[in-house]
């Protein structure tokens, strides 16, 4: 199958088929030493801005390529930069759900003074909410934001973030933090947080087992201007969640690119391996391995598609298309997710001992794809909010005649 056939399915237009096509192009030609992940997210940030793909990111009113995000490029692009490398998705990601919530929330301002560097790759952003005590349970968090005494001179941060993308090497934080502690989800509050911040360390790196920038943040006395109050007061966990369900249909189009890499890997591998006279490929067993392969893969990529489309075509307006978009994000990142370790744990089995060598691209893909199972929501999250929708009696019919945007 060839690398962009995917995109003749009925989810995209021209537009997408034109930009899958072109980045399909492009990706395989950059030479990105990924030995140190800092430094490779780094470089790829740079090669991203330059080549203008960042420009994704962003609305075309602060130099984007686009006159609003648009899920499905953000699904197109994460899949082909996923199948030639993690790493590219990863940094592409980031300043997508780094500044999200400055293209949601952000005042005139925060958006002028961020949101054309993101695109340039001038910036790298980041996106702080998990804490050690307080991952898909936002409500628990304990870093506090507390208004001075003069309330219009700012506010001062305390406390602790952790498990931070892009942290130690993000240009600013969208940090939330409670600024009324007694009321739980509905006293968060979000802020820009510039990396050179009085107060700010990000220099606890974590080691993880497929190596990108992570980083647990301390905030001592972290002084902060009024004008760093990114949205609302108190308005910081709806804003949190609105960013995460614009990019949860993209995190199933990570998984699903590594998936389709894994498949490519095995059905190659497969032709090329000599076995008891024969190839791999010839015995029927193999065959079938293949063929479960292939439908996983398919069945994340229509789940994948149709939440991206809903969000384009069918929007969410009212309170119906929304909740029929979370639905539909969450049943794309749990299915492409568990499918994609499925798919991915079988090419390694049908690579053999050459499978869990270090440096080959199955042992790499099984140690990237761990983790999309658990951040932007742990499948089990899914599950629960795929069931309430259920429960809701909520079906997609409900709201496919909903208005459609002149693109679609």
């Amino acid at each position: 199958m060839a690398p962009t056939d995917h995109l003749a399915l009925p989810f995209f237009d021209a537009a997408h088929r034109s930009l899958g096509a072109a980045l399909i192009d492009w990706v395989p030609l950059q030479q990105i030493d990924e030995q140190d992940d800092r430094a490779a997210c780094r470089a790829w940030v740079r090669a991203l801005g330059d080549a203008g793909w960042l420009r994704y990111c962003v609305p075309a009113a602060f130099g984007g390529a686009l006159p609003a995000l648009d899920s499905r490029a953000l699904v197109v692009l994460r899949e082909t930069l996923a199948y030639h490398s993690p790493l590219a998705d990863f940094a592409f990601a980031m300043q997508g759900l780094g500044s999200g919530a400055i293209t949601l929330a952000g005042s005139p301002a925060q958006q002028a003074a961020y949101l054309p560097a993101v695109a340039r790759g001038d910036k790298i952003a980041a996106f702080a909410l998990s804490e050690a005590d307080a991952g898909s349970d936002a409500g628990a968090m304990k870093t506090v934001a507390s208004q001075t005494h003069a309330a219009a001179t700012g506010f001062v941060l305390d406390g602790s973030k952790t498990w931070i993308s892009n942290g130690g090497i993000a240009d600013y934080y969208c940090v939330f933090a409670k600024t009324a502690p007694e009321a739980g989800t509905r006293g968060i509050s979000a802020f820009i947080v510039d990396a050179s911040t009085p107060g700010l360390d990000a220099s606890e790196h974590i080691a993880v087992m497929a190596p990108h920038p992570l980083a647990t943040l301390r905030l001592a006395q972290c002084q902060l201007p009024a004008d760093a109050l990114l949205g609302e007061l108190h308005g910081g966990f709806k804003l949190a969640m609105r960013t995460l369900d614009i990019f949860r249909a993209s995190v199933a189009a990570a998984a699903l690119g590594m998936a389709r890499r894994a498949l490519a890997e095995a059905v190659a591998y497969a032709r090329a391996r000599p076995m008891f006279g024969q190839r791999l490929a010839d015995f029927q067993l193999t065959q079938a391995k293949l063929g479960e392969m292939a439908a996983l893969v398919d069945a994340a990529a229509v789940l994948t598609y149709r939440a991206a489309w809903l969000r384009d075509c069918v929007g969410t307006e009212s309170a119906a298309q929304a909740q029929a978009y979370t639905a539909a994000a969450a049943m794309a990142k749990m299915t492409a997710t568990e499918n994609a370790q499925r798919v991915i744990d079988m090419a390694l089995q049908m690579h053999g001992g050459m499978g869990v060598k270090v440096g080959t691209k199955v042992e790499s893909l099984y140690r990237d794809i761990r983790s999309l199972r658990i951040y932007e929501g742990a499948t089990e999250v899914q599950q629960l909010i795929i069931g309430k929708s259920v429960l809701k009696n909520l079906p997609l019919s409900a709201v496919s005649s909903g208005p459609r945007a002149p693109a679609c």
